[in-house]
């Protein structure tokens, strides 16, 4: 990856890749998780333990090939019986129900259970050999296969499910008499078969079983999880307008009739209920946005914003850590943080909170039925009351009680006569 950050914990869709591979694990309800990290990584480990504080860690090192790797997590599954899963932090699309499909296999009498996939060029990975039982026969390294083992086009993913009796059996037998003097956790297809016992393969999309290595593939991996996304968007009743230019969270909560322009991209923490529509080219993250609302187009939502029913939020507005009431209106080239709007208020083109004053936030509370004219500036700590109205160009220091007009600007001066007499001095001396 070339990069500071440990590879398993670039984000994708927003969260690392083992927090992917973590969370679908989790879907299934294990009795333990073990994570399998390199000594010099601790951070991977320090990281696990904010997703599931009763994970296990255990540490590879010097690393010595996926058997080995397994036999370090062995101890923490002692006197587990049951499905073993064996997951990789760099392949964080697995699905909760394909790994849930391996753990069946094992439940139902197999040793060993090979998640496989037919890419378009099977190239160096591994084949899967069936018998004529269309069981696993075997796990057929590509430098190692026949010729027509090579036509083979189902491939391994590493991906596998494994008794834990047999595994604490026989995993001790694995050997690694082969160049790396590795352990291959692939030979304990063979030691199965060797046992008589069955080995099964389930089969998964090319897509699913996508390992990251680059920047080029967490590319491809977050393509993948962007057009999961939509799908499962558009599939519980969301419409987007271009679905190629909507970008999601891993976290993304949107309801049904929600229509979502193009060009529009949720940040983590975000939840949107019924009808509801986001404008294009607006950016929302850490928001709350209830039934009714409009955003957008080109608004921002930072974290904490909270917009209740039939609230507007126009174009060119930000808002953080603010709660619009119902049926508020911001429409234009505003800013509102560390505020409290009143529901039915309306906040003019251009007015701001002024809400930091270099050391500390401070509130700007709006009441009911508030107006706030175009281009103000209301100075926090300030409470406008219910009904009040701000003239445009104020800067309010002080509160507003309810249904008052407050206007804070200098005096208009008018001199008649001025601007031709300054353009006529200026023609003269040019």
């Amino acid at each position: 990856m070339k990069s500071a950050l440990p590879k398993v914990l670039h984000p994708i869709g927003g969260r690392a890749m083992l927090a992917h591979v973590m969370d679908a694990a989790g879907a299934l309800k294990p009795k333990r998780q073990a994570l399998v990290i390199g000594s010099q990584a601790p951070e991977v480990g320090d990281f696990a333990k904010t997703i599931d504080s009763n994970v296990r860690i255990a540490v590879q090192d010097p690393p010595r090939g996926t058997g080995d790797a397994v036999m370090k997590a062995l101890p923490s599954l002692e006197g587990f019986a049951g499905a073993v899963l064996v997951l990789y932090a760099d392949t964080p699309l697995v699905t909760p129900e394909t790994m849930s499909a391996l753990a069946e296999e094992v439940a139902g009498g197999a040793a060993v259970a090979v998640l496989g996939f037919t890419p378009e060029e099977p190239g160096a990975y591994g084949r899967l050999k069936r018998d004529d039982k269309g069981a696993l026969a075997a796990i057929i390294e590509a430098k190692d296969a026949k010729p027509e083992e090579l036509e083979i086009g189902l491939c391994n993913s590493g991906v596998m499910a494994i008794d834990a009796a047999f595994l604490s059996a026989r995993l001790k037998d694995i050997g690694n008499d082969n160049a790396k003097n590795e352990y291959y956790l692939t030979d304990i297809v063979a030691l199965a078969r060797a046992d008589g016992k069955r080995c099964a393969i389930i089969e998964a999309d090319e897509d699913e079983v996508l390992g990251v290595n680059s920047r080029l593939e967490l590319a491809e991996a977050e393509h993948v999880f962007q057009l999961r996304a939509r799908c499962a968007a558009m599939v519980n009743g969301a419409t987007l307008a271009d679905p190629d230019t909507v970008y999601f969270s891993y976290d993304t909560i949107i309801g049904k009739d929600v229509a979502v322009g193009q060009h529009v991209v949720f940040g983590p923490g975000v939840e949107i209920s019924d009808n509801v529509e986001i404008k294009p080219f607006s950016h929302i993250e850490g928001a709350r946005i209830a039934p009714g609302a409009v955003v957008g187009p080109f608004a921002r939502l930072r974290p904490g914003a909270e917009l209740r029913e039939n609230v507007r939020v126009g174009n060119f507005v930000e808002v953080k850590n603010a709660v619009l009431k119902d049926g508020a209106k911001v429409n234009h080239l505003t800013y509102i943080g560390d505020a409290a709007i009143g529901a039915g208020a309306n906040i003019g083109a251009g007015t701001i909170t002024c809400n930091y004053d270099g050391f500390n936030k401070h509130k700007t509370t709006i009441g009911d039925g508030a107006f706030i004219g175009s281009n103000s500036a209301l100075v926090a700590p300030v409470t406008i009351g219910d009904g009040a109205y701000v003239g445009s160009g104020s800067v309010v220091t002080k509160d507003i009680e309810p249904d008052a007009l407050a206007v804070a600007r200098g005096h208009q001066k008018t001199i008649p006569g001025w601007a031709a007499r300054f353009r006529k001095s200026k023609s003269e001396k040019k």
